[in-house]
């Protein structure tokens, strides 16, 4: 690559978005131009998040502001649900590709920011996780459902996660829904003692979200049939494990027109 591709970091000072940083640093190729998130302890460098030598980008607390400074060719943004929208809006009406992987986004809102990212003949990335191992669990999980209709998901996060079920929770239970017919599971005189026993609804089948301390992200895809069981597991355990999947996303979004919803269509 003749020249390097600019980054800006929104979210910096999050775990995700320091685990962003210190692999655009350590990456030939790209160079990090901008870096947002909490200022209120005053000037800071973005390197001194990760350990690393004065960088000479300092944090920034207004992300328009810091896209209007330094012009960057893409944004990565690890922050949360409420921003998500608002910060993508921002990033292309600098003409900055964005690369999200904050979950939150309406179908409406996909479509809408797909037209705007046309309009700018310039691409973007929804991603609601940039495993390679989780896409491969997803993918997996789709195929089996055309074998095995009777599925169940059940997904695990620590308890500080604001949102449930989990984007790649649902992104599964998309996949697996393209690949199935809508079937009503269970027994169909079945009562919930509990409201939300059976987890949340979708095309048919379940979604469980379980939240505690100590967990960090895994998901299980469960299907059932007469006389057997199949199970699809993946488990995070180290947030350094989504930075191969995030460098792609960086790289080829360049050369991409229009909002893509899935990193599964960054993998050859």
């Amino acid at each position: 690559m003749s020249q390097k591709i600019t980054v800006a970091v929104a979210g910096a000072g999050g775990r995700m978005g320091r685990e962003v940083v210190k692999m655009v640093l350590e990456d030939p190729e790209l160079q990090l131009v901008a870096a947002i998130g909490n200022t209120s302890t005053g000037a800071v460098d973005a390197g001194s998040l990760v350990g690393k030598p004065d960088t000479g980008v300092i944090v920034l607390s207004n992300l328009a502001d810091a896209l209007s400074v330094s012009r960057p060719d893409v944004l990565v943004d690890f922050t949360n649900p409420k921003s998500a929208m608002p910060n993508t809006e921002t990033a292309l009406a600098y003409g900055v590709r964005p690369v999200i992987g904050t979950t939150g986004f309406t179908p409406e809102q996909i479509v809408e920011l797909d037209k705007i990212c046309r309009d700018k003949g310039i691409g973007g990335l929804i991603a609601p996780n940039f495993s390679i191992g989780a896409i491969l669990m997803m993918k997996f999980s789709a195929m089996a459902a055309k074998y095995f209709p009777h599925v169940e998901i059940i997904e695990y996060h620590g308890d500080q996660k604001l949102d449930a079920p989990s984007g790649t929770s649902i992104k599964t239970a998309e996949l697996i829904s393209q690949a199935r017919q809508e079937l009503r599971q269970g027994n169909p005189n079945e009562e919930e003692v509990i409201e939300g026993a059976r987890g949340g609804y979708y095309d048919g089948f379940r979604i469980h979200s379980v939240r505690l301390p100590g967990v960090f992200a895994q998901q299980e895809v469960v299907f059932g049939a007469f006389g057997q069981t199949l199970k699809i597991r993946h488990d995070s355990f180290d947030r350094a494990g989504y930075m191969p999947g995030v460098n792609t996303a960086i790289k080829k979004i360049m050369s991409v027109t229009g909002m893509v919803y899935g990193f599964e269509h960054f993998l050859d």
